[in-house]
């Protein structure tokens, strides 16, 4: 059996969602990316394990986007940490 991981948003990535211009990429996260992250968030399309200062982070691409997140095997929960555009992604 697999275990069915958790969603959990941090509130700086609901405030950035809840800029007008996120508002339908988030509906997008929800029905497309959130159902891939709660069955297997290691491996996906668009989804890379980030190295160097970024250690211990995943990303999911999403067009000109990033969405980083972390996951927390023992609790199985993966932990939504920011969405940003890809030119403001790795400053």
């Amino acid at each position: 059996m697999f275990l069915k991981f958790k969603i959990a948003e941090t509130e700086n990535f609901r405030k950035q969602i809840g800029k007008n211009q996120l508002k339908n990429l988030y509906n997008k996260i929800e029905k497309l990316l959130y159902p891939q992250l709660r069955t297997n968030p290691f491996f996906g399309p668009n989804i890379k394990k980030l190295k160097g200062e970024f250690n211990g982070l995943y990303r999911i691409r999403i067009g000109n986007y990033r969405l980083f997140y972390t996951i927390d095997k023992q609790k199985v929960i993966v932990f939504i940490l920011e969405i940003t555009q890809r030119k403001d992604a790795y400053n």
